[in-house]
């Protein structure tokens, strides 16, 4: 119950501090994460909790959605979990309930397709939850797939709106745990005009960025390793898909030779589309004061508390930084805390 809270306030506080009332609402927060459609959407958009840290991802998919005229319900947050804080602690039943609650709100698109943007929900509802409720009533309220995916599935779609040349270098950065959608970020990479996307050849690990988090020193080698090899390769970017990925390196955009951006930054870009990437804006900075003071205006609209918001830019946004800044450092030995975490 401590990770969930602790979880609902990082995701309330980081994502208001960013995005005014219309704009969370857009993203299935306030009314809009209750209301029902007057009719069922294509599809539902399922963005899980922690993306909404990083909203310029999920308003870009979105925008994008919008493009390729797919009609949409947005759900995701808190209120919409999918039960793997519950799961990862051993309370399995309220891991269950968590998720069948979450399960029956998503089951109301007219295609019977949700379309998931975070990874630890998607394998939380395909590999636990929907195969329980299969084998109990003999079918699933529906079938989930990972943006990245179906964007790719509508590829021939899609590329008549990749207009405007992208000329960059680009690297992506891989976590394979999700089967194809790796694949299907660099093919859609791949039909940008203007884009070269190139191999570092470093290892790809896991689920998602966090998800390393069980092998503190393994994950910060992984990372410098990967900045040293892009530098090398004298990329113009280094591309990520999940949004655990891009809080975590986005940062480091400060130290390097290249920029750190999201892999839908770059089709928005040869689509016209452009959404500000406010928090990386805002950890660059690495000042807490700094930043409550940049983000006064936002405070005082959805009046956050000062000290509150505060403590949160140092835990949630400051602190989510494995590999610390300043070029050059080479990961610390593993000690015998980071064996302890492991």
């Amino acid at each position: 119950m401590e990770r969930y809270r602790g979880l609902g306030r990082d995701v309330t506080v980081l994502s208001r501090l960013q995005l005014d009332g219309e704009v969370l609402e857009r993203l299935g927060q306030k009314t809009a994460s209750v209301s029902t459609p007057v009719e069922a959407p294509d599809f539902v958009f399922y963005t899980g909790c922690n993306v909404l840290k990083t909203p310029h991802i999920a308003l870009l998919a979105l925008d994008i959605m919008d493009v390729l005229g797919v009609t949409y319900q947005v759900m995701g947050g808190p209120s919409h979990c999918c039960g793997i804080l519950q799961l990862r602690s051993g309370d399995a039943e309220m891991a269950a309930r968590m998720g069948s609650g979450t399960m029956e709100k998503l089951s109301h698109s007219k295609s019977g397709q949700v379309i998931s943007w975070c990874p630890s929900c998607y394998v939380q509802f395909t590999e636990l939850t929907l195969p329980t409720i299969e084998r109990q009533g003999g079918s699933r309220p529906f079938e989930m797939t990972p943006f990245l995916r179906f964007l790719d599935g509508r590829l021939a779609q899609l590329k008549p709106h990749l207009q405007r040349r992208v000329e960059m270098k680009i690297a992506l950065h891989r976590h394979p745990g999700v089967a194809g959608v790796m694949e299907a970020a660099a093919e859609i990479l791949e039909a940008i005009p203007g884009v070269e996307l190139v191999d570092l050849n470093q290892p790809a690990v896991g689920l998602q960025s966090v998800s390393v988090g069980a092998l503190p020193a393994f994950k910060r080698e992984l990372q410098l390793n990967e900045l040293q090899a892009a530098c090398e390769a004298g990329v113009d970017a280094l591309v990520t898909v999940y949004h655990s990925d891009h809080r975590e390196l986005c940062a480091h955009e400060r130290d390097w030779p290249f920029r750190i951006i999201n892999i839908l930054e770059v089709v928005g870009d040869s689509m016209g589309l452009h959404r500000q990437d406010r928090y990386k804006q805002l950890k660059i900075m690495q000042d807490a004061d700094q930043i409550v003071s940049e983000c006064s205006d936002l405070i005082a609209q959805h009046a956050l508390d000062v000290g509150k918001a505060r403590d949160v830019v140092v835990k949630a946004m400051l602190g989510d930084q494995p590999l610390p800044l300043n070029r050059g450092s080479r990961p610390v030995e593993q000690d015998a805390s980071d064996v302890e975490s492991a």
